[in-house]
């Protein structure tokens, strides 16, 4: 397995699902993007489906809120905040591959407006986790 780079201005859950605050910051007054890492894209291959929470619902960190669908397998969302949903992704509904190929960037899959943050790891401490 080729070693991604997992950028450090947002936190990650052990679930490998990331969420756009820095680590340690505040939870921001502003709707958050969510998604999931490279290690988990790559590890997912070709995605085929995505099950993302309607926009409006209320979401609870660590709790199944949709799912990834690839080739392989069917991998669920554990989103890292509770909150409630305030944009989805269509781009990467419409082409999944976007999550693929560009996990932290255009294949985001949605916004929440945050309430509570769940376990939130650094890029190390994620980048540790996910070797072991």
């Amino acid at each position: 397995m080729t070693t991604q780079t997992i950028p450090d201005d947002r936190s990650y859950t052990e679930e490998h699902e990331w969420v756009l605050i820095a680590p340690g910051a505040a939870l921001p007054d502003t709707p958050v993007k969510v998604g999931i890492t490279s290690v988990a894209a790559a590890a997912l291959g070709d995605l085929v489906y995505l099950d993302l929470p309607e926009v409006g619902s209320t979401i609870t960190a660590g709790e199944t809120c949709g799912e990834v669908e690839s080739t392989k397998t069917v991998s669920e969302l554990y989103p890292p905040v509770s909150g409630t949903v305030t944009a989805v992704n269509t781009a990467a509904v419409d082409d999944p591959a976007l999550v693929t190929s560009d996990p932290y960037g255009e294949g985001w899959l949605f916004e929440v407006q945050a309430t509570e943050a769940g376990n939130l790891l650094t890029a190390a401490e994620y980048a540790e986790k996910s070797e072991a």
